[in-house]
């Protein structure tokens, strides 16, 4: 049983993940983005998030195979396309 409920949370997490990179793909960014940049530019292609936290959790999850963390203030994000 509790398999099953970490497998649907990792599913969730995965889309939520790929609804960002689609966005952030097709925006092409010549530069690392901000939590709030990314949620700014979410918001404006129709894909719903509550919060820059929710992004900076979702994209550090991802750290280092899909997604650089730039140690800056505040935190900037590369994502890797597809």
């Amino acid at each position: 049983m509790v398999l099953a409920t970490v497998c649907i949370r990792m599913s969730v997490h995965r889309g939520e993940f790929e609804r960002i990179q689609d966005v952030i793909a097709s925006v092409e960014p010549d530069e690392p983005l901000t939590a709030r940049e990314i949620l700014d530019l979410l918001e404006e292609h129709g894909e719903a998030f509550d919060s820059t936290h929710q992004i900076a959790t979702i994209l550090g999850r991802c750290a280092g195979s899909e997604v650089e963390v730039i140690h800056e203030h505040p935190y900037r994000y590369r994502i890797y396309p597809d």
